[in-house]
């Protein structure tokens, strides 16, 4: 599941393999033809932007944006290797003599303009990204207040609001900050929804730094007991998308 810290941490894979490179594009699967991936062929990589859950990488006067959604992935190979998956599956295909980047999967890809694909509103209305440097969570407090009935869960995960959360981070937060994900907004308090940014932040950079996820306290321990009151854990379908919410009504009551 692609959330901020997946996309950050592929955004430094592709800095250091194929930025400032110029690449050969193809597109195996007929998907990807869609998308135009072969206008790259032969372009340079001149600049890579992660924001929230979404991928930039600049081809200058060309861009491809992507995201990956649920089940889409980005995968680094060296030349003549291996792949996991068939080649015919695969969307995009960017390569130079060291490296070959391939694309699978995913609700988002196309080639464009870059000025065109930077006034997408898949990308003009992402809130702001809980892991840029100037990241600043009183900023987005009156954005999470918009709809104060909204339960905090549920508005986490709103990319229009703050960009990155997932449902995983969305509950290890929550639990981190022992705050109840299904409150409203409305009462919780500017303290709280502070602590549960920066949990979730502190956590994603974490996961960036390692290279790996840290071993989840309370997502998906359904059936499980909370680690630290020994309590059972909760989960069940929050907001309209019935994403899946993991908290301790102990801990978090």
């Amino acid at each position: 599941m692609a959330e901020g810290d997946t996309i950050l941490r592929l955004a430094r894979r592709f800095e250091s393999t194929l930025l400032g490179e110029t690449v050969a594009a193809s597109a195996p699967n007929p998907r990807g033809k869609a998308a135009r991936i072969e206008r790259l062929d032969g372009q340079t990589l001149e600049a890579v932007e992660s924001h929230g859950k979404h991928l930039l990488l600049g081809f200058g006067e060309l861009s491809l944006h992507c995201h990956l959604g649920m089940s889409g992935g980005w995968h680094f190979y060296r030349p003549r290797s291996r792949w996991r998956r068939p080649r015919s599956s695969a969307w995009a295909v960017l390569s130079n003599e060291e490296w070959e980047a391939v694309q699978f999967g995913g609700p988002t890809l196309q080639v464009g303009p870059t000025a065109r694909v930077r006034r997408n509103p898949q990308w003009t209305r992402l809130g702001p990204d809980i892991l840029a440097a100037d990241f600043d969570p009183e900023a987005v407090i009156p954005a999470l207040r918009a709809d104060p009935t909204r339960g905090l869960g549920d508005a986490l995960l709103d990319q229009h609001l703050v960009a990155g959360i997932g449902n995983i981070f969305k509950s290890e937060a929550c639990f981190a900050a022992r705050v109840d994900p299904w409150r409203a907004v409305g009462d919780v308090s500017d303290e709280e929804l502070g602590k549960v940014l920066i949990a979730a932040r502190e956590q994603m950079l974490s996961a960036v730094e390692l290279g790996t996820r840290h071993n989840f306290q309370i997502y998906k321990r359904r059936q499980s007991v909370c680690p630290s009151c020994r309590g059972p854990v909760s989960s069940r379908g929050q907001g309209d998308a019935n994403r899946t919410t993991y908290w301790c009504p102990r801990c978090q009551g």
